[in-house]
């Protein structure tokens, strides 16, 4: 049984940072998409960053570039976001998200069949 378990989240200030892991049990993604997205209170499910493979170049939503990485460590199944410069509106459940599906973009939540239960990231002012 697939299982993605994220960590890292918590309560910071504004411009602060924290790191993001989430890891996979079940099978190896390596080869496959993940990524992460987020969800405010009241709001849609945002696209944050994705890889479609372990070497492949992340890609990051529009409002996180240049602020958070994406990366990922095969030996150990699991993938991480490093979020600087963090800002009130970062505020979310951040949600890990694995495909092995073959049809949609990686920035779709559509694209991706394996969720984790999110972890809070709350950013004050």
């Amino acid at each position: 049984q697939v299982q993605l378990v994220e960590s890292g989240g918590g309560l910071v200030q504004a411009g602060g940072s924290l790191r993001l892991a989430c890891a996979a049990s079940g099978r190896t993604f390596s080869t496959y998409p993940m990524g992460w997205f987020r969800q405010a209170p009241g709001k849609e499910r945002e696209f944050v960053a994705a890889s479609t493979w372990s070497g492949g170049s992340p890609v990051y939503g529009d409002s996180v570039k240049g602020r958070f990485t994406f990366s990922r460590d095969n030996t150990r199944n699991t993938v991480y976001l490093q979020m600087n410069s963090l800002k009130p509106e970062d505020t979310a459940v951040y949600y890990c998200a694995a495909s092995t599906t073959y049809s949609g973009s990686i920035d779709s939540e559509k694209r991706y069949n394996y969720w984790g239960q999110g972890t809070q990231v709350t950013v004050s002012s």
